[in-house]
This record gives structure tokens, C-alpha cells and sequence, in this order.
């Protein structure tokens, strides 16, 4: 495959808990030895799977490392309700991007049925992508359909993004002052510092998850509503969230695999930017705020600058840099440009923020139920995420423990 270098994914793999998970009910029955084998054929379509990190010599570029003999492996535990406990054992020592698989996968057999856990880092994919690699492994698994080869092609440069993405004049004056100050500076961060920082923040820093799920019924009946006031769910949760924890503003994740000319139809790798949406509406009445909030997101999907805002930063943005953010701002690496750039730009100075990710509905036989846990972005207070499978909803919550 095409060596593929790490540019806008950097901001993933010197931040503590960028990975997520995925959690599905497949409509089989369990054999160990057709899992290892489905596990082995989605490895074989997707070379992220069968990748870690490295570093180019000589000039230190960080990509994605193919190893052709790597195998996915998998845990096969007993009880699927204690999924939260085996997801915390499994990243609770940070994640060794240099040394360990970028999918970890539990089992939970039953006698008609069976659980499955993925958690992915971040720098493997994001939320889409994770749904679309789920829903390839069920139908592999079960119905013996197999995913097509699908080459990553990551984005590169400002120049992989639609037309009017770059920033603008005084973000550029933020962005080139904040690399002048790192450069003055004369120091960078180590992996092995960030992957002490790391492991302290996970410990020092627990976090909790909440579960809801909403029958097909009541989807419908949401769904009806959002549809007579012209608002989609997606700015019901939005404006929900708001209402809930008494926020103006909420960060949601978009995909953008239809606006990018670099993406492969089913390709694993991160194709989403985000967008802070705020809403002054003095209303505790969802309706009414999911009307402001649709509004909202209007305007930023029709302006490539809102709507490509953090990607850009990234690309402006020297890498090393962005390695220092996270370390500088919540650890006590002494960085000025990386604390400037992680309080101001971040948001981990406060650690306030709300977040939804709403990956929509998928149909998919072969899946009973299905649920996505976002990851614990450090800027945030809580993070939501949200799938429905077969037009069931399932709300996955990850909170801080202050928090509660």
C-alpha cells in the first residue's frame, strides 16, 4: 500500500482517551474459530488493520506502519453487561500507539447469539468509519459476504479540502504566531513523556458512562414530531443536550467523505471535521431550541470555513506543536505556545464543553442492537453518542467524574 503519513490525525495521538468503542448484538451463534477467520478477512480489506505508528527517518514524519503477518486478535470474556470494566482494563494504561494493534476486540458469547466490542483509536478512524467496519464484520460473519480491499488515502494538506476551507486572515496571524512562539521555544515532546502524562491524566481523571435506549416506537414518534417542525434528530439531540445541561453551545462531528476527492469508498481512516454550534435561544422547550439549532448548522455546512475550521487549524498548525498541546495544558510540560494553543483553541483549559455524535440509522439483519461510545475528549465535560440500528436508538454517555 501507499505509505500514508499522520497530518490532521496528529491531534489524536498525543491526547489522552482518543479511543472509542462500538458495541453490537450479532444474530448468530458464537465460534471462535469463524470470528478469528472474519477477524482475518476484515484485516486483509482494511491496512490500518494491520498497521502501527512509525517514524520516517530521517526526517521524523509519523505514519502508518503495514505489517503483513499481523493478525487481529481477540478477548473472549463471559458477561457483556460488565463491558465498561473490560473497556476501562483494556485502555486504562493509555494506548501505545507505536507498539499495539489500533483495534482491540472483546467477545461475549451466548447460547443463541453473541456481544462484540470493538475499541478503536482514534488514529485508525472515526465514528463512521468504525459503523461501516461493524456492519462489514456482521454481514461477513453471518452471511458470509465478504468487504472489498478499500486503500486508505488520508487527508494531506488545505489543498485535500473544498474550495473556501482555508482560514481566515486573523486565524492565520493566531495560528503562524503560535508556531513562531513553539519554534523560539527549542524543545519537543517526547512519546514516552506524553505516554506518562497519559497514563497519569487517565488515572487522576476517571470517567463514567450512562447507557439509554429508545424502542423503535418511540424513534418513530420522534422522528414524526422532528419532521412537522423541520428539524432533523440530529438537532433534537443537539438542542437537547443544550437544554439538559443548560449550555449555549454543543460541538457535533460532521462527515465530510462527500466533500473530500481522496476518500475510498469503505476506507478505514479519519474523514470528519467538527463544529461548535451555538445557540442563544432563552428556551428550555427542545422544539424551540432544535429550530435555532438547525439554523445554526445551516450556515456552517454552506461556509467551508465554519464547516473545516478545526481541520485547517490543523494543517496551519506545525505538528510538533500539536503534540505539546495536550501535555502543556492538562500535564505539566512547560509550554507556553502549547498551553496558549490548548486553552484558547481547545478548549482544555476549562474542560467544560458538551459534545454529540449522531451516526444516524443503518439497517443491518444481521445486527440486533448496536451501541457507539464516544470518546472522552479531555475539553469535555460530556460526551454523547448516539446510533440507531434497525430504527433502534441507542445514547451512549461518557462523562468526567466531576462531573456527577
Amino acid at each position: 500500500m501507499e505509505r500514508q503519513y499522520i497530518v490532521s490525525e496528529r491531534a489524536h495521538m498525543m491526547c489522552p482517551n482518543m479511543h472509542f468503542g462500538f458495541k453490537a448484538r450479532i444474530n448468530a451463534e458464537f465460534s471462535a474459530e469463524k470470528l478469528e477467520n472474519t477477524l482475518q478477512i476484515l484485516a486483509d480489506a482494511h491496512p490500518f488493520l494491520k498497521s502501527v505508528i512509525a517514524r520516517e527517518e530521517p526526517n521524523d514524519k509519523l505514519y502508518y506502519e503495514f505489517h503483513e503477518e499481523k493478525h487481529l486478535e481477540f478477548i473472549e470474556r463471559k458477561d457483556a453487561a460488565l463491558w465498561e470494566k473490560d473497556y476501562q482494563e483494556l485502555t486504562g494504561n493509555g494506548w501505545n500507539v507505536f507498539t499495539e494493534n489500533l483495534l482491540k476486540v472483546v467477545v461475549y458469547p451466548s447460547k443463541t447469539d453473541f456481544d462484540i466490542l470493538f475499541i478503536s483509536h482514534h488514529l485508525l478512524t472515526d465514528g463512521r468509519g468504525m459503523l461501516g467496519l461493524m456492519c462489514e464484520f456482521a454481514d461477513c460473519y453471518v452471511s458470509d459476504k465478504n468487504p472489498s480491499y478499500a486503500e486508505e488515502h488520508l487527508l494531506t494538506s488545505i489543498k485535500d479540502l473544498p474550495a473556501g476551507s482555508d482560514l481566515s486572515f486573523m486565524s492565520k496571524l493566531i495560528v503562524n504566531s503560535a508556531n513562531r512562539n513553539w519554534q523560539k521555544e527549542h524543545h519537543t515532546v517526547s512519546y514516552a513523556e506524553y505516554h506518562d502524562f497519559e497514563k497519569k491524566f487517565i488515572a487522576e481523571n476517571p470517567i463514567h458512562f450512562s447507557e439509554e435506549k429508545m424502542e423503535k416506537d418511540k424513534v418513530e414518534m420522534l422522528l414524526t414530531q422532528c419532521r412537522s417542525e423541520n428539524i432533523s434528530l440530529n438537532d433534537y439531540l443537539v438542542a437537547e443536550m443544550m437544554c439538559r445541561e443548560n449550555s449555549d453551545k454543543v460541538v457535533i462531528a460532521a462527515d465530510i467523505r462527500k466533500q473530500v476527492k481522496c476518500y475510498q469508498d469503505g476506507a478505514l481512516g479519519n474523514y470528519a471535521t467538527a463544529m461548535g454550534i451555538v445557540s442563544k435561544i432563552k428556551s428550555d422547550e427542545v422544539i424551540t431550541r432544535g429550530k435555532d439549532v438547525a439554523k445554526q448548522i445551516r450556515q456552517h455546512r454552506a461556509d467551508n470555513k465554519k464547516l473545516m475550521l478545526v481541520l485547517a487549524c490543523y494543517f496551519r498548525m506545525m505538528p510538533e506543536l500539536i503534540d505539546a498541546v495536550a501535555i502543556s495544558t492538562l500535564g505539566n510540560y512547560a509550554s507556553k505556545a502549547g498551553k496558549f494553543v490548548g486553552t484558547v483553541m481547545f478548549g482544555y483549559g476549562k474542560r467544560d464543553g458538551y459534545s454529540v455524535t449522531n451516526l444516524g440509522n443503518v439497517k443491518n439483519d444481521n445486527i440486533t442492537e448496536a451501541m457507539f461510545i464516544p470518546p472522552a475528549s479531555p475539553a469535555n465535560r460530556k460526551t454523547m453518542g448516539v446510533v440507531s440500528v434497525n430504527g433502534y436508538m441507542k445514547k451512549c454517555t461518557v462523562m468526567y467524574a466531576e462531573t456527577h
